[in-house]
C-alpha cells in the first residue's frame, strides 16, 4: 500500500478506536453512578428519573458505537474497495461537461450517504427515542422532512457547487481563496435566511400569545440591549419531547425561537434565566467570534486541499484512477474529520468557555438561582446524564457536565462561599 493510504488507514484506526475508548469510559462512568442521584441533584431529580438518565445515555452510546463501525465499513468501501470510482464512472458515461459530472457525482454520493444512514435514523427516531417516551415523529413527517430535505439540497446544492467546481477548473492555483470567499458568504447567506425561510419548511413558527411572558421577556431584551424581529414559539412537540430555546439570523433578521416544550416545562422565571443565557451569547459576540474561527479554520483547509488537489497520489492511494476537482472535493470531506478528530477537545473547551460567560450574563441580568431551577428541569426532561466521564465530556460536549455547571452557577450567586 502507497505512503498516503499507509496514513490513511493509521488515521482512521487510531480515530476510530480513541472513540471507542472514549464512549467506553461514558458508559463505565454513567453505569458506576447508576445506583444514586448525585448528592448536589438528590432534592431535584428522582432515582427513576436518574435511572432514565443513565439507560438513555448508555442505549445512545451503543448504537453510537455500532454506527461508527459502520461508518469505517462504508469508508473503506468508497475509498479502496472502488466504490467512488465506479460512481465517477456512472457518471462518466453520460458525456457531460467537467463541472456537470462534478456536481452529480457530488449529489448522488450525498444522497448515498442518507440511504446508508437511513437505517440508523429509523432505530434512533422509531425505537430508541420511543422506547424513552422522547419520539412524537409520524412515518408521514419522518418521510415529508426526506423528501423536503432532498428537494431543498437539490435546489440550492447544485448551484453553489456548480459554481465552486466552475472556480476550481477556471481560476488558476488560487482557487481555494475564491472558493473559500464563495463559501463563506454563502454560510452568511443562510445565517441571514434560515430563520425566515428555511426553518418554517419544516416547523410552525407562531408569535408568543402569553402578553405578560411576552412583557416580561422585552423588558429583559432592552436591559440586555437586544432587538429581534418577534419572539416565536416553535412545535417542537412535533418530533419530539426534548425542549430548547434559540435565537438565531443576522441583522434584523434576528429572532428568538422557543420550543413549545419548553414553555410546558419551565414558569416564567425559568424561561427569562434560559433567555438571558441565551442573550448573553449575543453580548459576548460569540456568534462572530465563532464564524471567525471557522472562517480561518476552512480557509487554512481549503489551502491544504488547493495543495493535495494537485497531487496525483492523493487520487490514486484512495482508490482513485482519475483527478478531477470533484472526486478532490469527495476525498478531502472524507479525510478530513479524521484530522479534525484531534482539535475537537479545543474546539470544545471554547464552546464551553462561552457558556460559562453566558451564564455569567444569566446570572447577572436575570437570577443564577433560575437558572439552576431552570437546567435542572432540562436534564430531567432531556434525560441527560449527571455523571459523564470527564475524558468523553472534553471531547464531546459542548456544554459544560451538568454538575460542574451547577456548580459554577452556585459560585455565582455565593462569591464568598458563606
Amino acid at each position: 500500500m502507497a505512503l498516503f493510504g499507509q496514513i490513511f488507514i493509521t488515521l482512521l484506526t487510531i480515530t476510530t478506536l480513541t472513540g471507542l475508548y472514549l464512549s467506553f469510559r461514558q458508559y463505565r462512568s454513567v453505569q458506576q453512578n447508576r445506583a444514586a442521584v448525585p448528592t448536589e441533584f438528590a432534592d431535584s431529580i428522582s432515582l427513576e428519573d436518574h435511572h432514565k438518565a443513565a439507560d438513555y445515555t448508555t442505549a445512545k452510546l451503543k448504537l453510537g458505537a455500532v454506527e461508527s463501525l459502520y461508518g469505517v465499513l462504508w469508508l473503506l468501501l468508497w475509498t479502496f474497495g472502488g466504490g467512488l470510482e465506479w460512481l465517477d464512472q456512472q457518471w462518466y458515461t453520460l458525456a457531460l461537461s467537467p463541472i456537470w459530472q462534478g456536481v452529480g457525482v457530488i449529489l448522488s454520493f450525498m444522497m448515498a450517504l442518507s440511504i446508508i444512514a437511513l437505517p440508523f435514523s429509523l432505530y434512533s427516531t422509531f425505537k430508541l427515542e420511543q422506547q424513552f417516551g422522547f419520539n412524537q415523529t409520524t412515518i408521514k413527517t419522518f418521510i415529508s422532512d426526506m423528501i423536503k430535505q432532498l428537494l431543498l439540497s437539490v435546489a440550492i446544492g447544485t448551484p453553489l457547487l456548480a459554481l465552486i467546481i466552475w472556480l476550481m477548473v477556471e481560476s488558476g492555483p488560487q482557487w481555494w481563496l475564491y472558493v473559500w470567499a464563495t463559501w463563506f458568504g454563502f454560510s452568511l447567506l443562510m445565517m441571514w435566511a434560515y430563520p425566515a425561510f428555511i426553518a418554517p419548511i419544516f416547523n410552525k413558527f407562531s408569535p408568543l400569545e402569553d402578553s405578560e411572558l411576552v412583557e416580561r421577556i422585552k423588558t429583559l431584551m432592552d436591559r440586555c440591549g437586544f432587538h429581534s424581529s418577534g419572539i416565536f414559539v416553535m412545535d417542537g412537540s412535533k418530533r419530539s419531547r426534548h425542549g430548547n430555546a434559540y435565537f438565531s439570523g443576522l441583522g434584523r433578521n434576528k429572532r428568538i425561537v422557543f420550543f413549545d416544550t419548553l414553555l410546558n416545562d419551565l414558569n416564567g422565571d425559568e424561561i427569562e434565566a434560559v433567555l438571558a443565557h441565551e442573550l448573553g451569547h449575543f453580548h459576548h459576540k460569540h456568534i462572530p467570534k465563532r464564524l471567525l474561527q471557522v472562517a480561518l479554520i476552512s480557509l487554512g483547509a481549503l489551502a491544504i486541499l488547493g495543495w493535495l488537489s494537485g497531487e496525483t497520489w492523493f487520487y490514486s492511494d484512495l482508490g482513485i484512477s482519475t483527478p478531477s476537482s470533484h472526486q478532490a472535493l469527495i476525498l478531502f470531506m472524507l479525510v478530513m474529520p479524521l484530522v479534525t478528530f484531534f482539535i475537537e477537545p479545543m474546539m470544545a473547551a471554547g464552546s464551553r468557555k462561552h457558556e460559562y460567560e453566558a451564564d455569567s450574563f444569566a446570572a447577572e441580568k436575570s437570577s443564577a438561582d433560575d437558572l439552576i431551577s431552570a437546567l435542572v428541569k432540562l436534564y430531567q426532561e432531556n434525560a441527560s446524564t449527571l455523571t459523564p466521564d470527564h475524558i468523553y465530556s472534553a471531547f464531546h460536549d459542548s456544554h459544560p457536565p451538568a454538575p460542574v455547571r451547577i456548580a459554577y452557577l452556585n459560585r455565582l450567586n455565593n462569591p464568598t462561599g458563606a
